[in-house]
């Protein structure tokens, strides 16, 4: 019995040190599969929002933008991944990604501070002006794989 164990035990470990091995190679999508807006608004709607709500759709937008944009000679929407671009899925390319990603988090999380710092002092219509931009941007983002 208490062989069994043990080797059900060896076994576990091996499949599950198999498992993670393998996850190392997987193709890395461009975009962020959390990227994406759930809803757009229109003008009437965010004047009828409290200062503390356009806030937070403006830092939302931000981070939108900011993980899409400087991908679009690759992809607008999410889940394109280097294979499906033709791009050798080599440990180098996975790594030159991964360091992509974490300076646009790095450069993200000072945005993000600066934003909700300053913020707060911006007019309520500047904020409903720039979360339009942002929104029509995001839009045009899609007209924009439309003709590829």
């Amino acid at each position: 019995m208490k062989m069994k164990i043990i080797f059900l035990s060896l076994s576990l470990f091996l499949i599950t040190g198999a498992t993670f091995a393998q996850k190392k190679d997987v193709p890395k999508s461009i975009i962020s599969e959390k990227v994406g807006i759930k809803k757009y608004h229109d003008k009437e709607e965010l004047d009828r929002m409290q200062k503390g709500q356009l806030l937070e759709l403006y830092i939302e937008r931000i981070k939108l933008l900011v993980k899409t944009l400087p991908y679009i000679a690759f992809a607008t929407k999410p889940g394109v991944t280097m294979s499906t671009l033709g791009i050798p899925n080599t440990k180098d390319n996975r790594e030159t990604l991964d360091d992509e990603f974490e300076a646009s988090d790095a450069f993200l999380e000072t945005t993000l501070n600066f934003q909700r710092t300053m913020l707060p002092y911006s007019d309520k219509s500047n904020l409903v002006a720039a979360i339009i931009f942002y929104e029509d941007t995001m839009k045009a983002l899609h007209e924009y794989s439309e003709f590829r």
